[in-house]
């Protein structure tokens, strides 16, 4: 047999064919389908890279339906001025709740009664040369009105005496919205000299001049809302001028002598900081028909009297049932009984019992 034939016939064996084939690897696609490759990889590492190939995929989807966190911007107050809106509200809730409350001074009518007994004479300044004092009356009474305004607008911080003389110059020269209107800021300044600011003063009067007549036709507003937007008005001259222009109690005046005196007195439910102040509480329990007269009563008692220093307890009809007046009695007799003067200490029981 022909050597070289035989080596032809000879089949080769089953390990030498595997070592000759080129291994087919299959290759996932999409998880589902697999196609051949020429990849040598082995497929263990195949199955791990398509696994992880597969989570990152699944991560990315997942990152993509993510959506980001709504950012929700509140048009509060920032939380320490919330904190104290909050506080005020409930302290104005309080006082509400507080004025709401059927409260009245103890002795008031009688104090008040005793008042007006040293009050009849009227001898006060305020009872010559208020403001109700200080219009002309033969004007007309749209002017009139006006005139009134003026002398409400010079008297803030200045005496009755002053405004009233102030205004003797104003009505000579023509105290009339027209002819302040064409008179010099210079010269009305020069005529209402020397109340207290006169300088803006003046100019307040010529700003409201111009008010007046632009949006009034030369009368002046019929509302404390209205006056209290003219310069230089504030709310006690708005309620004295509708009571004194008007004549409508809108509410009560309170000057300096008034918010002195409800103090002194015991007429404000807790001691106040400021006539507005006073005002709310003085309205929350006096009788509305009592409104118009207690400035102008309290108003002569203070500056006759109840004078802001040294105040003359010793004349006063109340200093037995007035709160100050009671201190004053046992501060003045302590001070008596230390000096050991026997005849002053009489005098004041004597002028004490005469009361």
């Amino acid at each position: 047999m022909n050597k070289k034939l035989k080596l032809n016939n000879l089949t080769a064996s089953p390990r030498y064919t595997r070592s000759m084939k080129k291994p087919q690897i299959v290759e996932p696609v999409s998880g589902a389908t697999a196609t051949t490759s020429e990849n040598t990889t082995s497929q263990y590492f195949l199955n791990k890279l398509t696994e992880k190939k597969l989570q990152a995929d699944t991560r990315e989807v997942l990152v993509k339906k993510h959506k980001n966190p709504i950012k929700v911007e509140y048009e509060s107050e920032p939380d320490h001025e919330r904190k104290a809106g909050e506080a005020a509200l409930l302290q104005t809730e309080i006082v509400k709740s507080e004025m709401d409350e059927k409260w009245e001074p103890a002795d008031w009518r009688v104090i008040l009664d005793n008042i007006l007994e040293m009050r009849k004479n009227h001898t006060a300044p305020v009872d010559s040369m208020g403001c109700h004092m200080c219009s002309d009356p033969n004007a007309n009474p749209s002017d009139a009105r006006f005139q009134v305004l003026v002398a409400l607008m010079l008297s803030s911080q200045t005496k009755d005496e002053v405004t009233h003389a102030a205004m003797k110059k104003l009505k000579s020269h023509g105290c009339t919205p027209g002819n302040i209107k064409i008179t010099s800021k210079e010269t009305l300044g020069q005529l209402i000299y020397p109340v207290g600011f006169w300088r803006r003063k003046a100019e307040y009067i010529k700003k409201t001049t111009d008010i007046l007549l632009q949006q009034y036709g030369g009368d002046i507003p019929k509302t404390v809302e209205g006056l209290c937007k003219l310069p230089g008005v504030g709310p006690k001259m708005a309620h004295l001028c509708m009571q004194v222009a008007w004549g409508e109690a809108s509410g009560i005046g309170v000057d300096t002598h008034v918010h002195r005196i409800s103090n002194r007195l015991g007429w404000v439910r807790k001691p106040t900081k400021t006539p507005e102040q006073t005002r709310v509480q003085l309205q929350s329990w006096l009788p509305k028909e009592k409104w118009v007269e207690v400035n102008y009563i309290l108003v002569g008692f203070g500056q006759e009297i109840c004078l802001p220093v040294r105040p003359k307890c010793s004349d006063c009809l109340n200093v037995n049932i007035c709160p100050y007046g009671a201190d004053f009695k046992t501060s003045w007799s302590q001070s008596v009984a230390s000096s050991g003067c026997e005849y002053a200490h009489y005098q004041f029981q004597y002028a004490d019992d005469v009361n």
